[in-house]
């Protein structure tokens, strides 16, 4: 028995009631910090695992609780269908005694914007070995409506950095800026330390430094790979590996792309055409080619 966050489990006290009702594993709230799930776990003993958010998308509603988007448009957060009010530019109007006018009053946290609702993105990729000794088991990933692009890039990374982590070894690549390839609103530590610098006032876009260009569609062989089409590219582009194999992070510069009849390609546009492009590298079905933007 595995309880949600969707239960709200913010202290010691409700996660031993949990307990008592035959919880495994609690999946605790955003909303707590590091030393307050090292008392849940003091508190639920040895036999109980913690699992805890470590990325992706925070919400302003406390965990479990969101009625917002239920509220403006319908849609119930709780069962997945939220509209992410919290992402909107909110402005503020005044309507005068008399009816007849109205004032536009900007909301502004400060010079930035009105985005006063807009979190940024959770990471805790450096703070792997904080939360194993706060007693946490399991890390979560947010990756409602992500694509594969981005899950292949969350998990890869914060696998390699655990098994750096226990393997004694130094982290071999930059985990943030990996992270930033693919879509994000700027990172923060949320409420692990205490951090205040958890609203994006900028915009509610997302960003990323990488786009998602092809996926390996065989195992390469003799010199080739078949590769199924994301995004534009052609010849001459230096592509970017992703991929679970010693491959990670090397470069494709594309001198040489055929169809799958032999033809020579200059440009590939066409939705999931396939082509198969020049190296030597071991590719394998699965991996993801990228290109810097």
């Amino acid at each position: 028995l595995h309880v949600s966050t969707q239960a709200n489990v913010t202290n010691k006290e409700s996660a031993k009631i949990w307990v008592s009702l035959g919880a495994e594993r609690l999946v605790l709230a955003r909303e707590l910090s590091l030393q307050e799930i090292k008392d849940i776990k003091e508190a639920v003993g040895e036999n109980v695992e913690i699992e805890t958010f470590v990325h992706g998308a925070m919400c302003v509603s406390y965990s479990g609780r969101c009625l917002l988007s239920n509220y403006l448009t319908g849609r119930d957060s709780n069962k997945g269908a939220c509209a992410q009010p919290c992402r909107w530019d909110y402005v503020m109007y005044r309507k005068h005694i008399d009816g007849n006018n109205v004032d536009y009053l900007p909301i502004e946290e400060d010079e930035r914007g009105t985005y006063i609702l807009n979190s940024k993105d959770l990471c805790l990729v450096n703070y792997i070995k904080e939360l194993s000794e706060a007693g946490i088991t399991s890390l979560k990933v947010e990756g409602r409506m992500k694509s594969a692009y981005y899950v292949a890039t969350v998990i890869n990374t914060y696998r390699r950095a655990i098994d750096n982590l226990y393997n004694n070894k130094e982290p071999d690549f930059d985990y943030v800026e990996e992270l930033e390839k693919t879509s994000n609103r700027s990172f923060t530590t949320g409420f692990y330390f205490g951090s205040k610098d958890n609203i994006n006032l900028d915009s509610s876009k997302y960003k990323q430094t990488y786009d998602f260009i092809a996926v390996i569609a065989e195992d390469s062989k003799d010199g080739y790979v078949l590769i199924e089409h994301r995004n534009k590219f052609k010849l001459g582009d230096e592509l970017e590996i992703l991929s679970s194999t010693s491959s990670f992070n090397k470069t494709i510069v594309l001198t040489d792309i055929k169809d799958e009849k032999g033809n020579n390609v200059e440009e590939v546009k066409r939705v999931k055409e396939r082509v198969y492009i020049k190296t030597d590298l071991p590719l394998l079905k699965g991996d993801i080619l990228r290109k810097k933007l």
